[in-house]
């Protein structure tokens, strides 16, 4: 029976694989989605069958439950709001790791041994993670509107660091532990993990999710190999390398190594600095906006989390479909940092209904600008700031940007005259061909697509 169980384990985790592999491509992303989940039910539903299982009841319970609310919450849940969501779901998988190498040390059968020295890791990770991912949950869903950090910060992160690594040595090697040196290694491996992403702010919380994610796989994986679960292993593993790949990847487009993303985030007050913008912001009426959209060749528009607060994603796409009736080309810009997690503006476009083939991301569109009549910015901020080129002392030095700048004309809807999340001020809002549109994009696109059909009568 257990050689047929670990041969069902190894199945599901070759279905899981293919499953997140199919997710690579638009077309088959939902198919591999489908996959993915089947392959997690099928494990769990091996799992209640491995010999020696006991409290069913208990297990059932939970899945029901934990099911229901899952399938509630991804029913109601606006597109808009992904990103907490993912940020809080996140954290539930890295709490539950935790929790299992919670029992496992309640139990005190693994003193000194390999699987002792995992479940500590694991538990360790998985607690960060819990933590962090339930700040970045607050900060998202708009709970806490600050970012928080401490006067000796990173001191204190390593010393926090440092306790943990110490009572998780204790808790391996000593002797039977006592309830209170674990509980001691719970509450300050949760604190590391809120301190640790207190301070992070909007512009770097993308990659901020995307390693907290890389985390909870880790951690699985982890506890996966104390439990002795095949599919916990494969899982935990895949689902960290990715994140970590990910993770890579987004902090690549930033120009920013990830321990600076850690230990010195881009937050209003490092952004205080920089060479001074001189100018002025220059409105736009709607009317005027819609005339130079309609009377262009080209329009590029490059989302942002303006787009995604306002929900402009269906308004935006029923504007591009308009101008492109009277014959002018749109297109889409994706820089792959923009919005609060990673591919969220691709997310909200491809629910609006924007085909695959009018998105492109940075390295694809930037040297088109140049031949753009208009580019038109929604609510995006740090992605298209031209300082990124060439102010050294800005934080976002280095850092690829849209090439916004280099169109002929440039239109920016934003809600107001602020610096944005990160709080840099965005010098391309001062150029000489830049124009705003002030308001919530909803409304503002909603009024240009009026505009845009009296042009048409």
């Amino acid at each position: 029976m257990s050689d047929v169980i670990q041969l069902a384990y190894f199945a599901v985790a070759v279905v899981f694989i293919l499953g997140l592999k199919a997710m690579s491509s638009p077309v088959s992303a939902r198919k591999g989605i489908v996959w993915a989940g089947y392959a997690m039910v099928a494990a769990t539903l091996i799992t209640l069958l491995k010999p020696g299982m006991e409290n069913y009841g208990l297990m059932i319970t939970a899945i029901v439950l934990g099911g229901a609310v899952a399938w509630w919450s991804g029913k109601v849940v606006k597109m808009t709001d992904m990103p907490q969501m993912v940020a809080i779901y996140n954290g539930m998988g890295s709490g539950a790791a935790a929790a299992i190498a919670a029992l496992e040390f309640a139990r005190g059968s693994m003193h000194g041994s390999f699987a002792a020295t995992l479940a500590v890791l694991g538990a360790l990770i998985g607690s960060v993670a819990f933590s962090g991912s339930c700040i970045a949950f607050a900060k998202l869903q708009g709970i806490m509107t600050k970012a928080w950090r401490l006067p000796a910060q990173n001191v204190v992160n390593v010393a926090l660091a440092g306790i943990a690594l110490v009572l998780g040595g204790a808790i391996i090697f000593g002797s039977t532990p006592a309830s209170e040196m674990v509980i001691a290694f719970f509450v300050v491996a949760l604190a590391l993990g809120a301190i640790l992403t207190s301070p992070i702010g909007g512009a770097d919380m993308p990659v901020v999710i995307s390693l907290l994610n890389a985390f909870t796989g880790l951690a699985v994986g982890f506890e996966g190999y104390v439990l002795g679960n095949p599919a916990l292993i494969v899982a935990g593993i895949v689902v960290g390398a990715s994140g970590t790949l990910l993770t890579q990847l987004m902090a690549k487009a930033m120009n920013r190594p990830i321990k600076n993303i850690i230990f010195t985030p881009i937050t209003g007050a490092a952004a205080g600095g920089g060479e001074a913008i001189g100018g002025s912001m220059k409105e736009l009426s709607a009317l005027d906006g819609a005339s130079v959209m309609r009377y262009a060749s080209k329009v590029i528009i490059v989302p942002g989390y303006g787009m995604a607060v306002a929900g402009a994603q269906h308004k935006v796409w029923e504007m591009a479909q308009l101008l492109e009736e009277g014959g002018v080309e749109v297109v889409f810009a994706i820089h792959p940092v923009a919005g609060r997690m990673p591919g969220h503006m691709n997310v909200l476009l491809a629910e609006a209904g924007v085909p695959y083939d009018k998105i492109f991301d940075l390295e694809e569109i930037n040297a088109d600008f140049p031949q753009a009549d208009v580019a038109l910015v929604i609510g995006a901020n740090d992605v298209v700031n031209p300082v990124a080129r060439t102010d050294k002392s800005s934080p976002i030095y280095g850092m690829p940007i849209l090439n916004v700048d280099m169109a002929q004309n440039v239109i920016v809807v934003k809600r107001g005259q602020g610096a944005g999340y990160s709080g840099i001020e965005n010098a391309l809002f001062f150029k000489d061909n830049c124009r705003m549109l002030y308001g919530s994009a909803q409304q503002i696109i909603g009024e240009v697509i009026t505009h845009v059909k009296a042009l048409e009568v």
